[in-house]
């Protein structure tokens, strides 16, 4: 995941944007949450709460601590506006080290509910965990908005989560503080103590805390795989959506390299990079002196500027999420390889060409055939069978394949194996207006304006009718997910639940329809499989 960074960045910010604009306010509505009362809007027949606590602010000497409890507030907290991002870097090559947009006091979280239920029954809830390689992003995004999501009927909550360095951080002084917190992956206890928040407080909503579908894209779907294998988030949500997160091993450090020997750890500890992040700004203190030097740099200087090694050694100064053997206990693919796999329930899948590069490089053809190792040739003829296959094209193809198709498949794999329900999608679709951007087929992140039905013209580019009937369509299959853990309805496609033995899933087609089929890469990812597992494709 330390590789989700520039190409997946960029791609993802092109199709999500900070929310500019206040809705039509023809209505308000009170609430009583932890922490205190707080005051909603209500736009048509949507409610939205926007920037409510789910914890105190990380700061000063909270920052790298666990999340703690929300401290209250007098009176009535008005919801109406969205609360800071997380501290990151802003984009571009002169932009400032911070986002304005950002803080390091951003630990809230918004919600988008039907502002009438017409029935006694409870209703179900999603949370969005957001994506942007654990450095970028926030539950604000406009492309985020729940109010398609509230009028059929579900509650809608995203989330914010500590970012970069600040979301995950070992340092020896912090192994030593507060020795009855987890350390490290501070990004995933904020998303369990939203979660706990979402369990504790939706009803007041009208939502069913026990009925709760997480979902996310990218690093949030990440987040999602690694949710579903941590102790600590079980009995929060009983059904996750994992949208381009991967599901092989690959994504924490300091995870073992094998079971045979659990002492070597891949490719530093997590400590010794925070020690090479200290030593950037001349803290050679590993001790409490050191951790209160670390604590008094300001948010900029932890950003850093999103870099993730000092530029003068190389040396690695940012570790993403951590193997640490107490919150995090094991990868999603030892999870899911295990017998504890046997109640999940989920869906998940990629888009048809997700990157152009990035994660595997090459220059030329030949270069990146021979990355396969000793199946090179077989590799050619499942690529580039008559060898005209455009370069660019094949690079593409292997780099979705390897990095989301492939481990997506995998963990359908594993989980249907264990008794679990998967059903598994491909995105194909590339709106007219975007073809001449997506050249080789649906881009990284551009599903998800089409999940939120929330589509909004770019570059004053048409939103055409079929654009229109695919984010219905879309926006229904998941909602149908939250509500009764299978996607399809009336008037819908027949999406195949997932099995080893037929190999289906649910393709969404360039011309806006959607079939259930055998899965089209079938020859592709074998390959990949094979290649992976022999350890001739790393």
């Amino acid at each position: 995941m330390k590789k989700l960074l520039f190409v997946v960045i960029i791609l993802t910010a092109f199709f999500q944007t900070k929310a500019q604009e206040q809705p039509d306010i023809t209505n308000s509505l009170v609430l009583k949450v932890e922490g205190g009362s707080i005051k909603g809007l209500i736009n048509q027949d949507v409610v939205s709460y926007k920037g409510i606590p789910f914890a105190a602010p990380p700061v000063g000497q909270l920052r790298w601590r666990a999340p703690q409890p929300v401290i209250a507030w007098d009176g009535v907290r008005d919801a109406s506006n969205f609360g800071k991002d997380c501290a990151q870097a802003a984009f571009g090559p002169n932009a400032d080290s911070i986002s304005k947009t950002s803080s390091e006091d951003c630990l809230c979280l918004n919600v988008w509910a039907p502002s009438k239920n017409n029935t006694t029954k409870k209703l179900p809830v999603m949370v969005w965990i957001h994506g942007g390689a654990f450095m970028f992003g926030s539950g604000a995004q406009q492309d985020f908005s729940g109010e398609k999501f509230a009028k059929q009927g579900v509650i809608l909550v995203t989330i914010n989560y500590r970012l970069g360095r600040l979301g995950f951080f070992a340092f020896p002084a912090l192994t030593k503080e507060q020795p009855k917190e987890f350390k490290g992956n501070y990004a995933y206890m904020d998303q369990i103590a939203a979660l706990k928040w979402v369990k504790n407080n939706i009803a007041a909503f009208g939502g069913d805390p026990n009925n709760v579908t997480i979902f996310g894209e990218s690093a949030g779907g990440v987040s999602v795989q690694s949710l579903i294998s941590i102790p600590s988030a079980k009995d929060l949500f009983q059904k996750g959506i994992i949208e381009s997160g991967g599901g092989r091993d690959g994504v924490l450090t300091g995870r073992p390299i094998n079971k045979e020997n659990a002492d070597s750890y891949y490719p530093v500890s997590a400590e010794t990079i925070g020690v090479n992040f200290a030593k950037r700004y001349g803290i050679n203190e590993t001790d409490e002196i050191g951790l209160a030097k670390l604590r008094a740099l300001t948010v900029a200087q932890i950003i850093d500027k999103g870099q993730e090694r000092d530029a003068s050694s190389g040396a690695p100064t940012y570790s993403g999420p951590i193997f640490d053997g107490q919150l995090v206990v094991e990868t999603a693919q030892s999870f899911y390889n295990s017998n504890k796999a046997s109640n999940v329930s989920v869906m998940i899948g990629s888009n048809s060409a997700e990157v152009p590069a990035g994660f595997v490089n090459a220059q030329n053809k030949d270069e990146l055939f021979s990355l396969f190792g000793k199946m090179k040739e077989e590799a050619k003829q499942v690529y580039d069978e008559d060898g005209k296959t455009e370069f660019g094209q094949i690079l593409s193809m292997v780099n979705t394949d390897k990095v989301w198709a492939e481990p997506a498949r995998f963990t359908a794999n594993a989980i249907t194996k264990k008794g679990g329900i998967a059903y598994v999608y491909l995105f194909s679709y590339v709106s007219p207006a975007m073809k001449q951007y997506m050249r080789y087929g649906a881009a990284h992140a551009s599903e998800i304006s089409y999940v939120f039905d929330n589509l909004r013209s770019r570059n004053n580019d048409p939103i055409s009718e079929t654009d229109k009937a695919v984010a219905t369509m879309m926006n229904t299959y998941w909602v149908n997910f939250a509500k009764y853990g299978n996607p399809n309805g009336v008037g819908l496609a027949k999406w195949p639940k997932f099995s080893t033995d037929t190999d289906e899933l649910i393709e969404f087609l360039g011309d806006g329809t959607a079939i259930g089929k055998a899965n089209p890469k079938k020859k592709r990812l074998d390959l990949i499989q094979k290649a992976v597992e022999s350890g001739n494709l790393h």
